[in-house]
């Protein structure tokens, strides 16, 4: 893992455990945060797939919603990345 990508992960780490902070306010931030990082995992792994020629069927599979609700939520920027 490189030097970025394993400072990213301590962070997540220690962003998850803040996430079950006895103080809401940290705890609650946390969660925020936590959300912000899973939009930003999706859009790369759904990014990748696509670019590898995943269908919008197999991602939403994969994710465990439907081909139109991925379809909706990417489509707009991987069509612009890909050409697709």
């Amino acid at each position: 893992m490189a030097g970025t990508e394993a400072h990213e992960a301590d962070e997540a780490v220690h962003t998850a455990q803040a996430a079950v902070h006895r103080d809401p306010a940290v705890g609650l931030r946390a969660v925020a945060a936590l959300r912000r990082l899973a939009e930003r995992l999706e859009a790369l792994q759904v990014d990748s797939a696509r670019h590898q020629g995943w269908s919008w069927d197999e991602i939403g599979a994969a994710l465990g919603v439907s081909r139109q609700a991925v379809h909706k939520k990417h489509a707009n920027r991987t069509e612009n990345r890909t050409g697709r």
